[in-house]
């Protein structure tokens, strides 16, 4: 066998997951946790080509789920826990979800989702207490945790937003291979940043478990036969404790991570040992060139960057090679092809900006139940893109310049305007809004949205006070806007189009987007 499920069989004692709170779980006991979720879901009826669906918190929660997929031969669809009952139960129905998840930690978010949601009650599963959920613990208590038979691969599929306001899934087709051959494969991702497989190395997982960097990089390490360290929730200085308690040598992070870490005193950062860190991995947002050259002097020359995104990827960009063209992504992964294209797919010269679009050799994917979105995504020639705006030097590095979408970047997490401009216009006091990303130090972009009262509606701090107000029980915390502002008429062309840019630009004045 290879991957974890070697690894943990032949060395059942070896540290796999470290909790939150400090728990260790072994090898040996993950392992046997994936096999009893495995047998206690095919007891539901789960088959070949099936999916579940889970909202967890950080910990070993998410690597029995992720586990037991990969070698059943279902989706496992991570859900982020952040998001309103509306959302959840949206990703629940579009992905048909045959079961879910959960912990009693989001027990009033899930009660509401999956009354909206088709899942059985059987199949709606808790770890503690929540009511109208089965109990995990006696959902697998009779389940055995020997190996399952007619092992067949399987995967995640993540769910990311577009500009229509509807997340969709990312799916692609399941390996033909058996899963241990297939868990060889993801040796390849670590191969890229020089990460080597077994050895003393240990991953520190900063992010939530349903970010797909995360299931990629923190599930990839379980494969690599490396332990996992897990935060709950990100805290600069924690982090750089479990750096030194643990010895961790490599992580994944967004740029916001670094900022903070940069922000503590110079007392505090000086009194960690960070010396075991070898490959500090990021992405998500382009980093600033301030932010990478002061991370470089603190943590030496191991801050990698890459550019991919959940349908794909992608470039690396090592550290000696960023140096040499700071603000650079990188070059083109060995297997993967990069174009820069006008809006006809006319191949532009070098150092011309245009669309970026990439090819992988690892085959293609479609969003679930969105034909029209696959189409318009990818070409004939294999190459696909996700809207963003950059050029190649003359060397082959690609330079990111701006997203064709108006899609906002805060904090690394990616935020649709349309989604949000959807729940405010429900508004009934509320006659048009844009929505839209402004410079914030901290989080790289914060959102605003501009509106316009509907008539006789005074734009007043009562009508700011409602709408914040109306989006609270709609979206997730982190998709409200920071400030609503006012305009007597928005900006549209006669066919209707919002001249969004006209809105923006004055924010941005003086100031370089970062995307």
């Amino acid at each position: 066998m290879g991957g974890f499920w070697q690894h943990a069989q032949a060395n059942p004692d070896a540290l796999a997951i470290v909790d939150p709170d400090g728990t260790e779980v072994s090898a040996g006991e993950l392992l046997g946790r994936a096999n009893q979720l495995v047998h206690a879901l095919r007891g539901l009826g789960l088959g070949p080509g099936d999916t579940f669906a889970a909202v967890l918190p950080n910990g070993h929660l998410p690597f029995v789920a992720l586990l037991a997929a990969q070698q059943a031969g279902w989706y496992y669809v991570p859900i982020n826990y952040r998001l309103a009952p509306p959302e959840i139960a949206y990703i629940l129905n579009d992905s048909d979800a045959k079961a879910v998840i959960t912990h009693e930690r989001y027990a009033a978010t899930m009660t509401s989702a999956v009354a909206e949601s088709e899942i059985n009650q059987s199949a709606r599963i808790a770890h503690g207490a929540i009511d109208g959920f089965v109990k995990y613990a006696d959902f697998v208590s009779d389940a055995s945790t020997s190996m399952p038979e007619d092992r067949l691969s399987g995967a995640a599929m993540h769910y990311t937003s577009g500009t229509t306001g509807f997340p969709k899934g990312v799916k692609r087709p399941l390996s033909p291979l058996d899963p241990d051959t297939t868990a060889e494969l993801f040796t390849f991702l670590f191969g890229l940043f020089g990460i080597p497989k077994a050895g003393s190395n240990v991953h520190l997982c900063t992010s939530p478990n349903y970010h797909t960097a995360v299931t990629t990089f923190a599930g990839n390490s379980v494969h690599m036969e490396h332990a996992v360290v897990c935060m709950d929730k990100w805290d600069p200085e924690k982090a750089l404790a479990l750096i030194e308690q643990y010895g961790c040598s490599h992580t994944h992070m967004v740029p916001t991570q670094f900022h903070r870490m940069l922000q503590l005193p110079a007392d505090v950062r000086s009194k960690y040992d960070v010396s075991a860190m070898k490959w500090a991995i990021h992405a998500a947002a382009p980093c600033p060139v301030d932010t990478k050259r002061k991370m470089l002097d603190w943590w030496g020359p191991v801050i990698w960057e890459y550019y991919a995104a959940t349908e794909g990827g992608g470039t690396i960009a090592p550290p000696e090679e960023w140096v040499l063209y700071p603000g650079t992504v990188g070059r083109a992964w060995p297997t993967s092809e990069l174009k820069i294209a006008d809006d006809d797919g006319n191949i532009l010269a070098t150092g011309e900006p245009g669309t970026v679009w990439m090819r992988m050799g690892s085959g293609g994917f479609e969003y679930k139940g969105d034909s029209e979105k696959t189409r318009k995504s990818q070409d004939t020639d294999g190459y696909f893109t996700v809207g963003d705006i950059g050029y190649l030097n003359e060397d082959g590095y690609l330079f990111l310049c701006d997203r064709k979408s108006d899609m906002i970047i805060a904090g690394g997490v990616n935020i649709y305007p349309a989604e949000i401009e959807a729940a405010i216009l429900e508004h009934a006091q509320v006659g048009d809004v844009a929505v839209f990303g402004i410079p914030d130090d901290d989080l790289g972009e914060s959102i605003i949205a501009i509106v316009e009262p509907a008539p006789g509606v005074a734009p007043d701090d009562a009508l700011r006070d409602s709408v914040m107000a109306h989006v609270h029980g709609r979206l997730a915390k982190f998709k409200w806007p920071r400030t609503v502002e006012f305009m007597d008429e928005l900006p549209r062309e006669p066919t209707g189009k919002l001249l969004k840019r006209t809105l923006r630009d004055p924010y941005w004045q003086g100031r370089s987007r970062a995307i």
